[in-house]
């Protein structure tokens, strides 16, 4: 089974700060980096990382090429990607002195994609693929009404929540991977428990999977729950940690992996993933990942 992500491809300026900015406030950077990032790019990352067939569908400016050339060199069939006259989105990412992330996503080349262009990807896809989406594009729901009546699963990461998300047809999705915070916006929820109970009401035949920081994460479906414990890492830049978790389960799952094997999988390459600068450039690969799992296992 092969992933196609229609997703997201940023340069990420991550400043390093003593605090967030706040309204009003001018403040200065103890230093500033460039990364690759957007959340598919990470996403597409991860999952090819992790051993998964990915291909990536997307736009970038004429300023974004490097960016083509990491998604190849890792792995990923980038040869669907566009480069417009656009610039190439990118984010102003904020890290404080706890690792912790806030940032402002600008869009451009990722909001500029056509259903011309897109019909043409989807003529590529197998009723076996699975679409992967988040978002941080437009055309998102055209995109979730194409891959259903190609007959693909749909694995979709609400992020960034926006008021648009509800008029996604999320009764479409197969695989929803949220945070608290996503999965609060999305059921009106709050608490692990209340959150996943709501998503399989409103969405009976959903497999929802949510991260919950420290505390883990949670696999549910009809037939029950699965948690998964974090491993523990010091926290230098948790700016793809979602990303990475998210592409390795999905990797996983989509290669034939148990559940609770792809959240293990998964758990792991994100604490890796946290103990690094960047975004796209902290993703482990498989091996390394793998080495860490059989560590602690023993």
């Amino acid at each position: 089974m092969r992933i196609f992500n229609f997703g997201s491809i940023n340069i990420d300026k991550v400043y390093q700060v003593d605090e967030f900015v706040r309204g009003g406030e001018t403040t200065s950077a103890r230093g500033m980096e460039s990364f690759p990032g957007g959340k598919g790019l990470n996403q597409s990352i991860a999952a090819a990382r992790a051993g998964a067939q990915v291909i990536h569908a997307g736009a970038i400016g004429a300023d974004g090429g490097y960016l083509a050339e990491l998604l190849s060199s890792s792995g990923v069939d980038a040869t669907p990607l566009m480069t417009l006259a656009e610039s190439t989105g990118h984010a102003l990412i904020q890290i404080n002195k706890e690792g912790q992330n806030c940032i402002i996503v600008y869009g451009g080349a990722n909001h500029r994609l056509t259903r011309a262009y897109i019909d043409e990807v989807f003529a590529m896809a197998q009723p076996d693929d699975l679409l992967l989406l988040q978002n941080e594009i437009n055309e998102g729901p055209y995109i979730m009404e194409c891959a259903r009546a190609k007959g693909m699963q749909i694995a979709f990461n609400p992020s960034p929540v926006t008021p648009e998300l509800m008029d996604f047809p999320l009764s479409l999705v197969d695989y929803f991977i949220v945070n608290e915070l996503e999965g609060a916006a999305l059921t009106g929820k709050s608490g692990f428990q209340d959150i996943l109970d709501e998503m399989l009401r409103r969405y009976p035949h959903c497999k929802v999977v949510l991260t919950v920081g420290s505390e883990g994460s949670y696999y549910q479906d009809s037939q029950g729950t699965l948690r998964q414990d974090i491993f523990r890492a010091p926290v230098v830049d948790t700016t793809a940690a979602g990303d990475t978790f998210c592409g390795y389960f999905l990797s996983g799952v989509t290669s034939g992996a148990s559940v609770a094997d792809a959240l293990k999988y998964a758990s792991a390459a994100a604490s890796i993933a946290i103990s690094r600068k960047g975004a796209a450039p902290s993703i482990p690969l498989m091996a390394e990942t793998a080495a860490l799992v059989s560590q602690t296992a023993t």
